[in-house]
């Protein structure tokens, strides 16, 4: 028998989501994705330790106020994690726009144009990167504009139907709907406790992913945030599915029959939903769920790379002294 990470991986592109470098050479995924919080914790290596002397030797020549230098090294180092999982994938690597731009349109362009550009120093072409935006109004609109740029788009802290039919509208190139953060939040406002087929998150991947083949959408559907190996079994068969080095390894080691829960060519047909920015503010306005998430989410990734510059301010003020 094989395993079913490999069963797994004859009917969905798996996808690492870490910034462990050994993790990656260990499973072999074809793309990896990144955020704040995993960029944070790769350099908490020693693998990293010359990448932040580097960077920390790098930002001493520059100009500015201490916080912006912090911020250029920061955005360095996290171009530097991803430079390497580009070495090991295949495919792509994701790399997450700032959180708090997160409610700024042309900020956010710039700042993904500035990452591509960084990347591109380093001999990495547009085509091996995915830009990461937070799925708020605003940032779909700054992914619609990024990808008329030949500029592919990873739309993240995706909970609701709303957000996934704007991201479509906007050609997105890719979203992460997050199957174990709307699980939690149901868990703890039911009190209840869910098999994976009842599971919520995996209910609303279901339902977007058949949403967009019905449609015949072309935008990828990558499940994300797992719980358990239950939540990605119920999945088999989505476009692509990003796990954790436990959860691959878990899958790995389980010898059993994995059976397919997803099909492109299972479509049913279903109403298309027209969306502009007042049915998309008011359809997340009556979603207590996706709303509390997504700002949840943001604020979480806003606070890691908020560490994360303040690490590199005293790693600064270290070799200055």
């Amino acid at each position: 028998m094989t395993s079913k990470l490999d069963q797994l991986r004859d009917m969905t592109t798996v996808v690492a989501d870490t910034g462990d470098i050994e993790a990656v050479a260990r499973l072999k995924p074809v793309d990896c994705t990144t955020n704040p919080t995993i960029v944070l914790k790769a350099l908490g290596t020693p693998m990293f330790a010359d990448t932040i002397k580097e960077a920390v030797s790098w930002g001493k020549k520059q100009g500015g106020n201490s916080d912006a230098v912090a911020a250029a090294v920061a955005d360095r180092l996290a171009i530097s994690v991803g430079a390497a999982l580009s070495k090991l994938v295949p495919g792509r690597v994701s790399t997450e726009v700032d959180a708090d731009l997160s409610f700024d349109t042309e900020a956010s362009i710039a700042k993904a144009r500035g990452i591509i550009a960084s990347y591109k120093e380093r001999g990495i072409e547009r085509d091996r990167i995915l830009i990461k935006l937070a799925s708020t109004w605003e940032g779909i609109r700054a992914a619609e504009v990024l990808q008329k740029e030949g500029i592919d788009c990873n739309l993240t802290l995706l909970f609701s139907k709303a957000q996934a039919v704007a991201c479509a509208d906007a050609k997105a190139f890719l979203i992460s709907p997050f199957v174990g953060r709307i699980l939690d939040w149901y868990k703890k406002s039911t009190g209840k406790d869910y098999t994976a087929e009842e599971d919520p998150g995996v209910q609303s991947v279901r339902d977007i992913y058949n949403y967009y083949k019905a449609h015949d959408i072309k935008t990828i559907v990558m499940g994300a945030s797992f719980r358990n190996a239950g939540e990605i079994e119920a999945l088999a068969g989505c476009d692509r599915l990003t796990i954790s080095p436990a959860l691959l390894d878990e899958l790995a080691s389980d010898q059993g029959t994995l059976v397919r829960k997803l099909s492109p060519d299972a479509k049913e047909a279903e109403p298309k939903i027209e969306i502009d920015e007042k049915t998309f503010r008011w359809m997340m306005n009556e979603d207590a769920m996706a709303t509390e998430k997504l700002a949840e989410g943001i604020r979480a990734f806003a606070k890691d790379l908020t560490a994360l510059r303040t690490m590199v301010q005293k790693e600064l003020q270290l070799a200055a002294a």
